[in-house]
């Protein structure tokens, strides 16, 4: 059972894979950034964490993170959402969080951006490709990427910045590439100078070193650094 107090050795460790993967695989010192998954850790968990110098955290659940929020609000904290988007649910999303990195709805798109308040920054956010099909995963087809991101332009209050993908687990090396590699090539044919696309969200504990090789310029880490989740 992982504790607060062992959360700064582990992302020590999980720092020290990041770096090693960035130099085995000739990417730039420091360009993958380092998201810390907090969804159904205790608030004590973040602040050790946030102690060790992580600043950028990513929740799921709404509720869940608007108590977190409210208990951590004397720390300088930046807020990732990566959980299923609900239209009911777009109004908290663009008042409280920095990202979002589930878009896969239109409508959702024209709804974060027309709620997001006029004193912010717009929300910043990531348009979410189900690569494998699977009809359990959220998320639009690779061939409808482009559809999504001409409905996106123009709309003020969101900025996509890029693509993430949550691929179906792989045990061998060149399997968890994989998709990491199709999601850097789609990604790389919709690119334009106006909208480079420079984010690629991919990777997690498990395969966090082959999205690294594919160009994840942020990963998503929750149990090497919190340990399972209750």
């Amino acid at each position: 059972m992982v504790s607060d107090r062992d959360v700064p050795a582990n992302l020590a460790q999980v720092r020290a894979r990041l770096r090693a993967a960035e130099e085995r695989f000739g990417r730039d010192p420091g360009s993958v950034r380092l998201l810390a998954v907090s969804k159904k850790q205790a608030t004590a968990m973040i602040r050790s964490a946030h102690a060790a110098g992580q600043t950028a955290f990513g929740e799921s659940y709404l509720q869940e993170a608007a108590e977190k929020m409210g208990s951590l609000s004397d720390l300088a904290l930046e807020w990732h959402f990566i959980g299923r988007i609900q239209g009911n649910k777009t109004r908290q999303i663009a008042e409280r969080f920095a990202w979002v990195h589930s878009l896969c709805d239109p409508r959702h798109a024209r709804r974060l951006s027309d709620q997001r308040p006029a004193g912010l920054p717009p929300l910043k956010a990531c348009i979410q490709v189900n690569l494998s099909g699977e009809a359990s995963k959220a998320g639009v087809a690779p061939d409808a990427v482009g559809e999504l991101l001409q409905s996106c332009a123009g709309l003020s209050g969101l900025l996509v910045a890029g693509l993430m993908t949550l691929p179906a687990p792989e045990t061998d090396e060149e399997g968890k590439r994989r998709p990491f590699r199709a999601l850097r090539n789609l990604r790389d044919r919709l690119a334009t100078a106006e909208q480079p696309l420079n984010v690629l969200s991919m990777g997690m504990s498990h395969d966090l070193e082959a999205a690294i090789a594919e160009g994840a310029t942020i990963v998503r880490i929750g149990t090497a650094i919190f340990g399972p989740r209750g």
